[in-house]
């Protein structure tokens, strides 16, 4: 098997060497070339045909996001960007970048190293995986729909993510009006940046978003997103109500926040008055939950192939039995609505 052709696109001479340096040690990946600004990334590209690329977000000359806008309709290349904690991430994101990691300090040597294995080089991997071409699918296929109103306030919605997720979600949710039933989300996201990602969806959608808390009521017209870091989010039931437990946990499934747990408690708390809705990502979070939501009653849909960044979650999903309704992602919202109509 060829190794995954990789180009580096990063300014600070120091952060660049060490990228070239620690994802060389991979026998999987082969560092084909590195720009230290868009242009020369252009001429890298045409030359050397990359398989992935890594960009740092601020560059001279140029910078990433607007590189990305300019490259991914031209040149279609999976795109990892670095990104320090900035909401310009997400702009990148919308551009076409395939995923984002947190830049880590140069100066922590150990912090670094473990950054490029355990987080570059696995988002590297993937994203030599994924179908670029629904990248920009995602984005240039939203549209506003006239959807019927839902008066229900008993129900609970839980959304399940990774890879490619962040477009996904705000393509299903913008659609959303303020009598959706309460949302709860688990997006795979480093810390802090779940924070920015809610407030973003908050301004951009009608439904208003937050990340979570404890204590948090789920309510219609409002989605919970479960923070990135060492905790998973839990929906429980008090009376005749929803709200989430945010509490530290092991990863499950390699994750936390893990789809996984969310899926499971709102089983067991909501059962067959949730909806569970699994997009694209890699792997199998979610899966098993989404299994045990629709044996306890609930509704369930998965995002198609054909419309996936990476068909990983929903495949795994749709191959368990535990999706009802499979679902280009412009379908999903009609979708959604319908099931919530006859529950």
């Amino acid at each position: 098997m060829q190794p995954i052709k990789v180009l580096v696109v990063e300014d600070s001479i120091v952060f660049r060497e060490l990228l070239i340096q620690n994802l060389s040690k991979d026998p999987a990946i082969k560092v084909v070339a590195a720009a230290r600004d868009p242009f020369e990334a252009r001429d890298m590209i045409l030359e050397h045909k990359p398989d992935v690329m890594t960009l740092d977000v601020e560059l001279p000359r140029m910078n990433g996001i607007e590189f990305l806008r300019k490259l991914i309709p031209q040149y279609p290349l999976p795109v990892i960007v670095i990104s320090s904690l900035s909401d310009k991430v997400f702009d990148a994101l919308n551009a076409g970048a395939v995923d984002f990691v947190a830049k880590p300090a140069v100066s922590n040597r150990a912090q670094l190293e473990d950054f490029i294995k355990n987080e570059l080089l696995v988002k590297v991997k993937i994203a030599s995986t994924v179908k670029i071409s629904n990248i920009k699918k995602t984005v240039m296929n939203q549209r506003e729909q006239d959807l019927p109103a839902v008066s229900k306030s008993n129900l609970v919605v839980a959304i399940g993510a990774s890879t490619g997720g962040t477009e996904a979600i705000f393509s299903v949710v913008k659609e959303f009006g303020t009598d959706i039933p309460g949302i709860v989300c688990v997006q795979h996201m480093p810390p802090h940046f779940t924070e920015m990602y809610a407030k973003r969806l908050n301004d951009q959608c009608h439904i208003q978003v937050k990340e979570a808390q404890t204590g948090d009521r789920v309510l219609p017209g409002h989605m919970l997103i479960a923070p990135g870091g060492d905790k998973h989010m839990h929906l429980v039931k008090m009376n005749d109500s929803y709200q989430v437990e945010v509490k530290a946990g092991p990863k499950v499934n390699g994750h936390c926040p893990s789809v996984e747990v969310l899926f499971e408690s709102v089983a067991k708390a909501a059962g067959p008055h949730a909806l569970g809705i699994i997009l694209t990502g890699m792997g199998g979070d979610g899966a098993k939950g989404l299994l045990s939501m629709r044996k306890a009653g609930a509704r369930t849909i998965g995002q198609d192939e054909s419309s996936c960044v990476v068909y990983g979650m929903p495949k795994v999903a749709y191959e368990l039995g535990a999706v009802e309704y499979q679902e280009k992602l412009v379908d999903i919202p009609k979708r959604a609505y319908s099931l919530l109509h006859s529950m």
